[in-house]
């Protein structure tokens, strides 16, 4: 089986690789919209899916595996930042609420696609303006959904609870793409 991952995302590489699979990285060029009437629980794994459905023919021995991250809090989609003023706004209405991180998984063969989606909640503490200020000037968090890494600085200093996947959250639900990948083997 060759793996391909369609995903320019660092996180992601490093733990496609940490789960010891060996891989190549291609690129999908896909216009990522959400049709207006989506729920908020099917986005990620929408946005995975048409990045799948846009690549190329797979060959006999190819698997793509791609993946898209949405976080939601009070019934709004928090995508990836345009700018600083988005990023600041999007940690002010995270700020002291739980939130949803739902990360999709599209795993396609030739003949077959398996599309999952994970989620994990997320309570933040309350995040000071000189915080945020100071989170996105030196993380520049504007390749995230939701304006923040849970590796980083803000992860480590303002989230009070979890409930679900590290991983997840953090942009690939390892625990599924290991089951579905190891199942699958030998498609």
């Amino acid at each position: 089986m060759k793996l391909l991952l369609a995903s320019q995302s660092p996180r992601r590489k490093e733990l496609l690789s940490s789960l010891g699979f060996e891989f190549e990285v291609v690129k999908i060029d896909c216009e990522e919209i959400l049709p207006a009437e989506i729920k908020i629980e099917e986005a990620a794994a929408y946005l995975s899916e048409l990045k799948a459905e846009a690549f190329r023919s797979l060959q006999a021995d190819e698997v793509l595996l791609t993946a898209d991250t949405v976080v939601a809090v009070d019934n709004l989609i928090l995508g990836k930042p345009k700018d600083e003023d988005d990023a600041y706004n999007m940690l002010h209405n995270l700020s002291g609420k739980t939130h949803q991180v739902y990360t999709g998984i599209t795993i396609k063969t030739a003949d077959k696609i398996f599309t999952e989606t994970d989620v994990a909640d997320v309570t933040f503490d309350i995040i000071t303006e000189e915080e945020a200020k100071y989170y996105v000037q030196n993380y520049k968090p504007f390749d995230k959904a939701g304006s923040y890494g849970i590796q980083e600085w803000l992860g480590m200093a303002k989230i009070k609870n979890m409930k679900g996947s590290f991983y997840t959250i953090m942009g690939l639900p390892t625990h599924l793409v290991y089951k579905i990948l190891k199942e699958n083997s030998k498609v």
